[in-house]
């Protein structure tokens, strides 16, 4: 059996990932939703062209994978693309934000991520493909979205080792680092009261930064990243000194208040 496994599928990104493929079948028998609220998989399943099964979990809780780890044993799947997309940022100072919600991203960011891929990576047969979620928030530091940034930074390291690690076993590894994306993540990540400014400028839509991001991992591409501006971004953070982005950046923060 041949399937599709999507984390983070009831909404945003992680939804989307499965809308688009599910259009394009690329032989698959099923595609697996993970995702701790299950009514909103079930609603995207009702419109998916595919077979589905649904994991409600919380992957932030070690006790939640026995489901998904007891159906891997049972069904012995070839998982032919895996594609991380759980996570979540909460804007504001570091000191200002409260220890759940900080350690709360690195949990389900990092260790989570980590954790999923470790279970499923040994169901992935050749010409497999690994997508990771990370973001252009891990090409630099970010005051007032400090840990988010980092724990991408981590997502994107990890990702790009372990592409090389798999290379042998001919299994494709991408990163998908979009700028500020058009779903409910802001939602969340502004319920403090803070705003991330730069999204209005560069907000982009989930649907063309899913097509990218599968047209890059099937090209075999180590990173996608969506937009001219967010690929301006990503060379001048390679080019320029952080100390001088940051710098410029506190500025300009500074102006606008």
């Amino acid at each position: 059996m041949n399937i599709a496994i999507i984390t983070g599928a009831s909404s945003g990104m992680g939804s989307e990932f499965a809308r688009q493929i599910a259009q394009k079948c690329l032989g698959l028998d099923e595609i697996w939703l993970v995702a701790r609220r299950s009514r909103p998989m079930e609603e995207l399943a009702e419109n998916l062209s595919i077979a589905t099964r649904i994991f409600a979990m919380d992957l932030t809780n070690p006790g939640s994978y026995e489901s998904l780890r007891t159906a891997l044993q049972e069904h012995n799947p070839r998982v032919r693309i895996l594609v991380g997309c759980a996570g979540y940022g909460k804007v504001g100072a570091f000191t200002a934000s409260s220890e759940a919600d900080l350690l709360g991203m690195i949990d389900l960011n990092c260790k989570a991520l980590t954790k999923i891929t470790y279970l499923i990576l040994p169901y992935m047969p050749k010409r497999s493909y690994l997508i990771q979620l990370a973001s252009s928030a891990a090409f630099l530091p970010q005051p007032g979205f400090d840990v988010y940034a980092a724990s991408k930074s981590y997502v994107l390291s990890f990702t790009r080792a372990l592409r090389e690690e798999l290379r042998h076993r001919q299994i494709h590894v991408t990163a998908v680092c979009p700028g500020p994306v058009d779903t409910p993540f802001f939602d969340i990540a502004e319920e403090n009261g803070e705003a991330f400014f730069f999204k209005k400028i560069f907000m982009a839509s989930k649907e063309k930064v899913v097509r990218k991001a599968l047209r890059d991992a099937f090209h075999g591409k180590d990173l996608s990243v969506y937009g001219i501006p967010m690929k301006i971004m990503h060379i001048g953070c390679k080019l320029l000194p952080q100390k001088w982005i940051l710098y410029c950046y506190e500025a300009f923060m500074k102006i606008r208040s």
